[in-house]
């Protein structure tokens, strides 16, 4: 009995998750457009300064906990990878996807489960593309679309197991 429900529950993550690595639920909430179309960076915005070149972003990262916002650098493919954990990863993980940035659709059907209270932005460029995206983890398309972007958000994440 309990069969079928956990059915229904796992064919709605995967619809809504797509492949790993096919871009489908790797972009921004409030974004871009539901294409994968990147917005355009805010007028005088030359993006970050890890690197000066066409792979270089910036991560800020907000742990819901009250502790200070987190802010990285990553710089693909340059001589100074930036300040991120784990930089050579996050750049081969990125360079491994289709598209890393590309927006949850508008029409996404997503389960409503909370995964914790962060919340990330990623601001910058990516193949020569503008990158300007939200993230959080307030239902199941963004709970999977951070996840997909495994070491380019660090740290621990999640909502807290409740007391044993």
């Amino acid at each position: 009995m309990l069969a079928v429900p956990l059915f229904a529950l796992l064919a709605l993550l995967a619809a809504c998750a797509g492949t790993p690595g096919s871009g489908d639920a790797a972009g921004g909430d409030a974004t871009g457009d539901a294409t994968g179309t990147p917005p355009s960076a805010p007028a005088g915005e030359d993006g970050p300064t890890a690197g000066g070149g066409d792979d270089d972003l910036v991560i800020e990262i907000d742990r819901g906990d009250g502790s200070p916002v987190q802010r990285y650098t990553l710089a693909c493919g340059g001589s100074t990878p930036g300040d991120l954990p784990g930089a050579e990863a996050a750049c081969a993980h990125l360079t491994g996807m289709a598209e890393p940035f590309a927006p949850v659709p508008a029409d996404a059907v997503c389960t409503e489960q909370y995964g914790g209270p962060q919340t990330a932005r990623i601001t910058g460029r990516w193949h020569g593309q503008p990158v300007d995206l939200e993230l959080s983890r307030v239902d199941g398309c963004r709970i999977s679309q951070w996840d997909g972007l495994g070491p380019l958000l660090p740290g621990p994440v999640g909502v807290e197991a409740p007391p044993s």
